[in-house]
């Protein structure tokens, strides 16, 4: 890849390194998912550069207190804290309302709440969870919220994937296991294909108005996102070895939400959209030899955007 984007951050970098000298005080930022594991590092380093930061959680009240943690940090931090469930489309709504009431212009948004491999579950409206989540819920909410990105002028939307997209494209015409045995991994894998998908799909419709949409692999990290494995689980997926030791690729919360914080920050991706990235560095296309980074072509095709953008119209409907 010729032009692959780099910086001069690496799999050792934090989200505090990226941010450092930056003063954000004139941007306001959304994360989801802002109040647990890798969402509340983003949330510091955006907050503790200056950013005001609305926080969308399930866990309202988990998030009210990591939010008191990093204002201990840093007592001038800006953070807002409403209550998300991305499961349930009419709270989406409900939020997204209520954003754009209070937050005419959003800067920032990180698409950053997940789900991974539970058992099978649905939505309040009956679509698998981890697709519903994942997926269709920020959907539904970066829609809703377009507006406010549109006022920016130079809205930086990133929308969280991961490795694990490599294992499936979306199935486009039975999203929700309902013709179909359900697999949890392979149902985590379409939703974070769909999750690449939409900044590809949000890149081309924010671009005419100063803004972009990128997405990214954050990398490995024992967060809450585990809590659906067993350990037997999780040494069969090489999460952890025999002895239980964290598989040495793994990283701290703070060094996975470099990149998301670097995507949503940094000035020389200034124009940059629709790509993929981990590791603070533009990804190449995957490949057997490397198998646990790089993207796959199906994860940023626009014609797949298109295809799914239609399918999630639908779905909301």
């Amino acid at each position: 890849m010729p032009d692959r984007i780099v910086s001069a951050f690496d799999a050792s970098s934090t989200a505090a390194d990226v941010v450092r000298g930056m003063d954000l005080s004139d941007r306001t930022a959304l994360v989801t998912g802002g109040g647990s594991g890798i969402g509340i590092e983003i949330v510091r380093a955006l907050a503790g550069a200056g950013a005001r930061v609305i926080v969308g959680d399930i866990d309202e009240k988990g998030a009210r207190e990591a939010a008191a943690g990093i204002l201990a940090e840093h007592p001038v931090a800006r953070i807002d804290n409403r209550h998300l469930d991305l499961g349930d489309l009419a709270s989406v709504r409900a939020f997204a309302a209520g954003v754009l009431r209070d937050y005419p212009r959003l800067d920032i948004m990180i698409n950053n709440a997940g789900v991974m491999t539970p058992p099978l579950m649905r939505t309040k409206q009956g679509h698998e969870l981890q697709f519903g989540v994942n997926f269709l819920g920020h959907f539904l909410l970066t829609s809703l919220l377009e507006p406010a990105l549109v006022a920016s002028g130079r809205a930086r939307l990133v929308s969280v994937s991961s490795i694990g997209h490599r294992r499936s494209d979306v199935d486009y015409d039975d999203p929700d296991f309902l013709a179909q045995p359900y697999d949890r991994g392979i149902a985590y894998s379409r939703s974070k294909t769909a999750c690449a998908l939409l900044a590809v799909d949000f890149d081309a419709r924010l671009r005419p108005h100063g803004g972009t949409a990128n997405t990214l692999n954050p990398g490995g990290s024992m967060t809450g996102l585990m809590r659906h494995l067993t350990q037997e689980e999780q040494r069969e997926r090489g999460f952890i070895d025999a002895e239980g030791r964290v598989n040495p690729r793994w990283r701290r919360p703070d060094q996975c939400a470099a990149t998301s914080v670097w995507l949503a920050t940094a000035p020389e991706l200034e124009g940059i959209g629709g790509r993929y990235f981990e590791e603070c560095a533009e990804s190449g296309p995957w490949v057997p030899e490397e198998p646990h980074r790089g993207v796959m072509p199906y994860a940023l095709s626009a014609e797949n955007a298109a295809r799914l953008r239609a399918l999630a119209e639908r779905m909301i409907a």
